[in-house]
């Protein structure tokens, strides 16, 4: 890791831990099957792929895609690849690598069809979180490279099958926006923003393993969890964080609370879902398309 004045020891071992779990478990098709498969499919940029490739015959093969390991799961007795779509791919066909135990290869080919996604305009009163200064790119930097490394944990197998809303309250930023700061293009929204008031409790949708916790440039406090097969969420502007590196957490437990740190115009929750480290929409694994009303 690079960023070594704000990373702990700790959360290297559970990197190594879990990047050898993850690659052990391909190159014996081992990954774990899916009681039930609770994702959406939805092949658009910043959606989900789910390619059945056949029976699920064991051992399994290794799936690659974009040269990052996608999860498989069993369902009613086939194999199934799920598919994180960044945002930035470009519609068409797509091709999944397999690479099967004995060595043999294949492959399985999939369509993104296009998707418009809507434009924000924010102002933003705090210039260096829009336009950072040298010493803020020189965080920023060392924050991306944390973030790669975090991104790519990933579990051996699915540690849940549902997942809820964080928290209660209104969607102020629905995924994919593009969004334009201070009149200046920046990436679209990879997540959702809820708007509640500083200090709403936020709680696990599913359980898992935080993977990470930290105070980020942009996103200020900030914890990510892993839901199992690199299946992720990431929780952001926090006024407070609850949770440690290494700890299990289970759905509905309280990782901390809502704030304003980083860039913000408001004190509201980022709530991003990942899968093979891009951000795709939270809604995919939601049974609801909005979160509980608030409580007055």
């Amino acid at each position: 890791m690079t960023d070594t004045r704000r990373i702990r020891p700790g959360r290297a071992v559970i990197a190594l831990a879990m990047s050898l779990s993850l690659y052990l478990a391909l190159a014996l098709g081992r990954l774990q099957a899916a009681d039930a498969l609770f994702v959406e499919a939805l092949a658009v940029p910043g959606g989900i792929a789910i390619v059945d490739l056949g029976e699920a015959d064991t051992p399994w093969p290794e799936a690659v895609w974009n040269d990052r390991p996608v999860a498989l799961v069993e369902q009613d007795g086939r194999l199934k690849a799920l598919i994180g779509v960044p945002l930035s791919v470009k519609p068409g066909s797509h091709v999944l690598q397999l690479t099967h135990a004995d060595g043999s290869r294949k492959e399985a080919s999939f369509v993104v069809s296009p998707f418009a996604y809507e434009e924000q305009s924010l102002t933003i009163t705090n210039k260096r979180k829009v336009n950072p200064a040298p010493v803020d790119m020189e965080r920023i930097t060392a924050e991306n490279a944390r973030l790669k490394v975090v991104k790519s944990y990933r579990a051996d197998k699915l540690m849940t099958d549902s997942f809820d809303w964080p928290l209660a309250g209104p969607v102020s930023s629905p995924f994919g926006l593009r969004r334009f700061y201070n009149d200046q293009p920046r990436r679209p929204h990879g997540g959702i923003d809820i708007a509640a008031a500083e200090g709403t409790p936020i709680m696990a949708p599913a359980d898992g393993l935080v993977v990470d916790t930290g105070d980020y440039f942009f996103n200020g406090n900030s914890v990510f969890i892993e839901h199992g097969l690199g299946l992720q969420t990431f929780y952001a502007h926090m006024s407070r964080i609850d949770v440690e590196p290494g700890e299990r957490v289970s759905q509905g437990q309280v990782i901390g609370a809502v704030g304003q740190t980083g860039r913000v115009t408001g004190p509201h929750l980022h709530w991003s879902v990942g899968l093979n480290g891009t951000w795709v929409n939270p809604l995919l694994v939601l049974d609801s398309d909005s979160p509980p009303p608030a409580k007055p």
